[in-house]
């Protein structure tokens, strides 16, 4: 069986947990079917495990255009590429066009993997215009059309069925998303963390991820205002959406640094080994987020034997164990798609109250820690992720 998987990041450019899901399963799958990868990017043609891999950059002509119809552009471009596959499974709105063109064109399934989608995620006006209307276009249709959907979790899983209603329940399955916890497992390096301006010896919690609206970033800093005095706070902060979140998020840390100390903000993407090094230094990691289809990013804290404290939104209950792995933060949301919390005031003391019990007590969130590392193990293995993926590329063939 050959499959196609397509996808808007690959190795080397990756930025966000769909790239790191797309880039883990190929690994497994490759060992296991004829697999090709079409990515975005710069033009590459490379071997990855065993699949078959190439980029395809914005045609020249729309590099000015609007960000939308730039992968409109590219997922034309792609089409050529798909000649010969069994099955195209493509990964984002980015993909999907690609994928449902290519199945119109040569009469083979198409597969998607839901890993967000546009309806909860408004703010993205903000960044396109009038190109999230394109996106969203893009996204229902796609998803109208599909042969199979692949939800992250039940979570992904309910949010796609109430957004787009005239999927039919049976075509969505729940394959969540997996960690390499022989990649990612607990590394202690004091030296190294003081060369990034943390204290090895201090209680600390640490958030890791992109400034977007959904990651929930402005509630997290409030909450860290209202931490003990000798808590640290590290924040692993990847460039904002807009320039709007951007000021917002900058006055924040400016405020919490006057009142405190141990604010370490590293704006960079941090190399996955020194990542590992300060997850696995952390009492706590902070997942404040308001739109959380699964939540790669707590797989990573827990494979490294660090306890979570997350929203209880989305797909996060189906991987934080409330009271073992972690502790759960009630989220009460608008029903708007924005997912603004109902009462911000009481999630950001909340949120505040479940870091303080976490970071006061380190042998208890040790205990949580060593628990989730071993949910981590035995919960979220990519060799049964794939296995699960290929179950629903057979459900679609002749």
């Amino acid at each position: 069986m050959r499959v196609d998987i397509v996808s808007k990041e690959f190795p080397p450019e990756i930025y966000g947990g769909a790239g790191v899901h797309v880039a883990e399963l190929s690994r497994v799958l490759a060992g296991l079917l004829d697999l090709h990868v079409h990515c975005f990017g710069a033009p590459r043609e490379l071997d990855y495990h065993g699949a078959r891999v190439q980029a395809y950059p914005v045609p020249a002509e729309l590099e000015t255009a609007n960000p939308a119809v730039q992968t409109l552009g590219t997922d034309l471009d792609m089409l050529q590429g798909f000649q010969g596959a069994d099955v195209i499974h493509s990964h984002t709105w980015y993909a999907n066009m690609a994928g449902h063109l290519g199945s119109l064109l040569y009469g083979v399934p198409h597969v998607l993997s839901a890993h967000s989608i546009e309806p909860l995620r408004p703010w993205k006006a903000e960044q396109l215009g009038g190109g999230y209307a394109l996106s969203s276009w893009v996204e229902k249709t796609a998803y109208d059309a599909a042969s199979a959907i692949i939800a992250v979790s039940e979570g992904m899983r309910r949010d796609i069925l109430r957004a787009y209603p005239e999927v039919t329940p049976g075509k969505v399955h729940v394959v969540h998303n997996g960690i390499d916890t022989g990649a990612w497992r607990p590394d202690h390096d004091p030296d190294a963390l003081r060369g990034l301006g943390i204290d090895p010896d201090a209680p600390s919690v640490v958030f890791v991820g992109r400034n977007t609206r959904q990651k929930g970033v402005p509630y997290l800093l409030r909450a860290a205002a209202l931490l003990p005095p000798d808590v640290q706070v590290i924040l692993c902060l990847g460039a904002a959406d807009t320039p709007e979140l951007a000021s917002e998020t900058a006055i924040l840390i400016g405020e919490l640094m006057e009142t405190r100390g141990g604010v370490v903000v590293i704006e960079r993407m941090l190399p996955r080994d020194e990542l590992i090094k300060v997850l696995s230094s952390a009492t706590a990691f902070a997942c404040p987020s308001i739109y959380e289809p699964l939540g790669i990013v707590n797989l990573e804290a827990m494979a490294c034997g660090t306890a979570v404290v997350a929203s209880a939104t989305g797909g996060i209950p189906e991987v934080v164990d409330d009271g073992v792995t972690g502790l759960l933060v009630p989220l009460d949301q608008l029903d708007d798609g924005t997912g603004t919390p109902l009462d911000p005031e009481t999630f950001v003391r909340d949120f505040a109250a479940a870091l303080t019990v976490v970071v006061t007590d380190p042998d208890r969130a040790a205990q949580m820690g060593q628990a989730g590392r071993r949910r981590a193990e035995q919960e979220f293995s990519w060799d049964t992720i794939a296995q699960a993926t290929i179950d629903v590329y057979r459900s679609v063939l002749p």
